[in-house]
């Protein structure tokens, strides 16, 4: 004999015994049985210098693993790389000079390649 109308009735109902059997009714309303008590943490000098040692640890790994052109871009990467974008002509290095000795530049301003003589 069929004792639920549905699969979702008789699921329903285990749940509703499983927190039947895990709780308690009392004047705050339903509080599980099995409540841990609150514990005070307090700061320790040997924890500290245990959470320091790991992530020096840590970082220390990760620095020695990690390849140099995945690391990330620091300031002074970018400032360099600002200084180099700032010059208005740039040398061409897979272009050969011309007769007179001059290489290839690309200039920014003008959007174009100019020869000028090494200085």
């Amino acid at each position: 004999m069929q004792k639920y109308c549905s699969n979702t009735c008789r699921s329903k109902a285990f749940h509703a015994r499983k927190i039947n059997a895990l709780t308690t009714q009392t004047d705050q309303g339903i509080v599980p049985l099995d409540t841990p008590t609150p514990q005070q943490e307090s700061l320790s000098l040997a924890g500290i210098s245990n959470a320091a040692a790991g992530v020096l640890a840590v970082e220390g790994v990760k620095r020695l693993l990690t390849k140099e052109e995945n690391k990330p871009a620091t300031k002074k990467d970018l400032a360099q790389l600002v200084e180099k974008l700032s010059n208005r002509y740039h040398l061409i290095k897979n272009m050969n000079p011309n007769a007179q000795g001059a290489y290839p530049y690309f200039d920014l301003l003008e959007g174009k390649i100019v020869y000028l003589r090494p200085q």
